[in-house]
């Protein structure tokens, strides 16, 4: 007897939409994502799309109708819940756009739950378009199979970011002047974290006299090479994730 093909096939399309879903729902797609489905992913009535909320999980739906402008999907059933997300938020400076681009990307890659950008004396950039930011870390989601999406805050000065500090969270800085290697630092807490990186110039001298004075900021060092702010953000993550993260499962 032939193979039973898989079910939901590996290839069909993944999107998130707004709204919660649950059983034997309908879903109306329209704008962008109808294009997609319909014009480049050339779905047909009977076929499957995954569908995420970002609430409940993720759900293996069968298109019921198409029209020019939208489609309209049924759920079939539930394929996971919305996946646990370590209790980590990446706060990086704004950084120019391609290069901010690429934090957001890889942030939600490695499973971060809020991205929370600050602004700081050297930022090159001071405004982050926050559709556009949504947009990016939605494709990343959909290309890596998440269920889950960061939360994305609007861009906050240095100062308002400390004074706003939970107290049960810890921030590590990532110092250019040194601090606790971040593989020990890392280890040595189990609860919130937080890490916070420079934009392009680094921080200056009252900034870094800022965050010391923190009760919750811990200096720490990202090895003896000075890292770009993109590059210290996605590796410092990486790092956490495997060392104090949902990596070591």
């Amino acid at each position: 007897m032939p193979a039973q093909p898989a079910w939901p096939p590996k290839s069909a399309p993944r999107l998130f939409v707004d709204h919660e879903l649950r059983a034997d729902a309908q879903v109306v797609i329209e704008g962008n994502q109808a294009h997609y489905l319909s014009r480049v992913m050339r779905v047909a009535t009977g076929d499957t799309v995954i569908l995420c909320d970002d609430i409940s999980g993720e759900w293996a739906c069968t298109v019921v109708e198409l029209s020019k402008r939208s489609l309209t999907v049924e759920t079939a059933s539930k394929l996971r819940p919305r996946e646990d997300v370590p209790n980590f938020w990446l706060c990086p400076a704004l950084l120019k756009k391609d290069r901010f681009d690429l934090v957001l990307e890889k942030a939600t890659e490695l499973g971060v739950a809020r991205i929370q950008p600050a602004l700081m004396r050297r930022c090159v950039a001071d405004k982050l378009n926050l559709d556009r930011a949504r947009h990016i870390v939605i494709e990343a989601a959909e290309q890596c199979a998440r269920t889950a999406l960061p939360e994305i805050a609007e861009p906050v000065k240095l100062d308002t970011l400390l004074r706003d500090w939970p107290d049960d969270r810890v921030i590590y800085f990532a110092d250019e002047d040194g601090g606790q290697p971040a593989r020990a630092a890392f280890a040595a807490n189990t609860g919130p974290a937080a890490l916070l990186v420079g934009p392009e110039g680094g921080f200056d001298d009252s900034e870094r006299e800022m965050l010391r004075a923190h009760p919750n900021v811990q200096p720490i060092t990202l090895g003896p090479r000075i890292l770009r702010g993109e590059t210290a953000a996605i590796a410092a993550t990486a790092l956490w994730m495997g060392v104090s993260g949902d990596w070591q499962g």
